[in-house]
């Protein structure tokens, strides 16, 4: 799908691959996920989900049509990103939600850059017209830059609406336009 290549501005020493995730993959995924579950509050999930259950929600965002992708260096699985639909009510059908997260130790390398850059491109080239980022910890600067950068503006902010590690974690909303975002009726669909 797409490279990082030496002479881009922070990209990584090698080049690194974006494509679709495999079955194979969700292993890594799986371990990837793990670490932000038990040690990070991005992800507001306390419980470490297992790889039968992580292979399921990548089931489900497939059979939504949607983009599943991972970076990938030398064979290893550096990060994932994936969009799935934003709410389940059928208004909202034209709107997605993304998800990114890369390997413990490397980020600020490019790798969710890529991941999301590639993950906006994908959903461009399909119906949906909206992109909603729902950031866990407003103290996430790291996610919240990555997103400005491809085109998200702060949407809201909702205080104090998780619970783990023994405090109050915050949500922050970013949004940005797919395409024509809003300045056109999607088509029939």
């Amino acid at each position: 799908m797409s490279r990082l290549r030496d002479d881009d501005p922070g990209a990584l020493r090698s080049s690194v691959r974006i494509r679709a995730a495999r079955d194979a993959d969700m292993l890594e995924i799986s371990w990837i996920y793990a670490h932000h579950v038990a040690h990070g509050r991005a992800s507001f999930e306390e419980i470490v989900p297992s790889r039968e259950e992580m292979q399921s929600r990548r089931q489900a965002v497939l059979t939504h049509g949607l983009p599943y992708l991972v970076a990938e260096r030398d064979g290893r699985i550096l990060g994932y990103s994936y969009a799935a639909p934003y709410r389940s009510r059928s208004a909202y059908r034209f709107t997605v939600e993304d998800t990114v997260y890369v390997a413990d130790g490397l980020t600020g390398q490019g790798i969710g850059s890529a991941l999301l850059g590639a993950l906006v491109a994908a959903c461009e080239a399909g119906p949906w017209r909206q992109m909603i980022a729902v950031i866990g910890d407003s103290g996430n600067e790291a996610s919240i830059r990555l997103h400005a950068r491809h085109g998200f503006a702060q949407a809201g902010l909702l205080r104090d609406v998780g619970f783990k590690f023994g405090g109050w974690v915050d949500s922050v909303l970013m949004q940005r336009a797919l395409g024509q975002g809003a300045r056109l009726e999607p088509e029939a669909g």
